[in-house]
């Protein structure tokens, strides 16, 4: 297990440990209890919002021999957790369960992976009670193996269950998605990523700064997986000896040092457009990268324009005390049309960053045209 990546072994192994998603955890576990389990699921949602590990633990539950057995006596008190024990949940955590079949729908989207699919479903499963079927990206499959699988989803054998996940839903053909039980997996918050991140550098005995961890939670974009893979990358570079810096982590994601976004936003904000060029001139040779330069410019501007609709909104970028009232001050000081304007003019000049052979050139047009 030391080799594993950390979105791998910390990979949820029962229901409750899986963060954000309640509202999906509790509708499966009363249709477990109940016994009315579909025999297909629509998986939909942001990238590392965790569709994959629920599969997986849906297909976990619904073999779990402990669960069997209570199903078989009528015990209706478990919680239908998966029990980790016995050898259906044992093969699944290992990936060797022969009654679990992912399928990488982006690999493997043709009509002969799907009829190859079809065949297989109506051999009964090895040693299990039903034999599920993970496709992952399922929006991908052609039109022709969307058109086949769909086939298969009218009327399956009652030992098969059909998870489909995807990212993109509305891509989807319509007859597919009736065909399923659809569910909506949302964004995690920085909080709840925060907790779980706290959680894996507790169990691996490593120290850090609690600023370090709210940074990657807020970069992850509401990504588990991403903020996992994040906190691996910032160990690594740092060393699991040593503390883990905010330092570490700004210099590993690339994150523009705060001072050169207030200085830059003083300089646009009193029109001083020969020493906002000149300061653009200037980073050039402090290694910024004027990708990341124009996203945290507009992350300032968005926090500035939400404080000058309202005072109450709560500022979610990591600021010191002085650095808040220069933002609320900057928000007092704009019209609410200025702030829209810059914000406009960022965002283009953002867009073209990445196609323009002089990198800080948008962002000087930008300037010039404010």
């Amino acid at each position: 297990m030391s080799n594993l990546v950390f979105y791998r072994k910390y990979r949820p192994k029962t229901f409750k440990e899986v963060i954000g998603q309640e509202h999906i955890i509790q509708t499966l576990k009363n249709a477990l209890i109940s016994g009315r389990i579909s025999h297909a699921y629509l998986f939909c949602g942001p990238r590392g919002a965790g569709k994959t590990s629920l599969a997986r633990l849906l297909a976990k539950a619904v073999n779990c021999e402990k669960n069997i057995q209570n199903t078989k006596y009528k015990i209706l008190n478990t919680n239908f957790e998966p029990c980790n024990q016995c050898l259906s949940c044992q093969e699944i955590n290992q990936g060797k369960a022969m009654d679990l079949i992912e399928i990488d729908a982006a690999s493997n989207r043709g009509i002969d992976e799907i009829r190859d699919l079809r065949d297989g479903i109506s051999f009964m499963p090895t040693r299990s009670k039903y034999k599920v079927f993970i496709l992952d990206e399922a929006h991908q499959l052609s039109k022709d193996a969307a058109n086949a699988l769909l086939k298969t989803l009218e009327e399956p054998p009652g030992h098969a269950i059909f998870i489909l996940a995807t990212t993109e839903p509305q891509k989807m053909i319509l007859t597919i998605v009736s065909r399923c039980q659809r569910f909506d997996f949302r964004r995690l918050k920085p909080k709840e990523i925060n907790d779980k991140l706290k959680r894996i550098l507790e169990n691996e005995k490593i120290k850090f700064e609690e600023e370090a961890i709210q940074l990657i939670s807020q970069t992850a974009n509401g990504s588990i997986r991403d903020a996992e893979t994040l906190l691996d990358q910032t160990i690594s570079f740092s060393g699991p000896e040593r503390t883990l810096e905010k330092e570490t982590v700004e210099k590993i994601l690339g994150i523009v040092d705060k001072k050169i976004i207030f200085q830059f936003l003083d300089y646009i904000f009193q029109k001083q457009t020969p020493k906002a060029i000149a300061f653009l001139e200037e980073i050039v040779f402090k290694g910024v990268d004027f990708q990341e330069f124009a996203k945290s410019l507009i992350q300032y501007l968005r926090e500035i324009l939400l404080l000058k609709i309202s005072p109450e909104f709560e500022i979610s970028l990591l600021l010191d005390k002085e650095e808040k009232e220069k933002l609320e001050k900057l928000a007092t000081d704009l019209s609410e049309e200025e702030i829209k304007n810059f914000l406009k003019k960022f965002i283009e000049a953002e867009n073209r960053i990445k196609f323009a052979s002089i990198p800080q050139l948008p962002l000087e047009l930008a300037i010039i045209e404010m």
